[in-house]
């Protein structure tokens, strides 16, 4: 319950983008697979990105 209140770190608003990024990536992969591509590169970024912060 305390954690409420709590604000997420950038680290953690990373995160949760890659997450989201990929579940997109999976599900346009059925269908469009460039554009699934297309997410799974921005996906890599974003890792990138938390890599550099740790």
């Amino acid at each position: 319950m305390f954690k409420l209140f709590k604000k997420k770190s950038g680290k953690e608003k990373l995160q949760a983008q890659y997450e989201q990024l990929l579940k997109e990536a999976h599900a346009l992969s059925t269908t469009n697979r460039k554009m699934s591509d297309q997410k799974t590169f921005e996906a890599e970024a974003v890792m990138n990105e938390i890599l550099k912060l740790s």
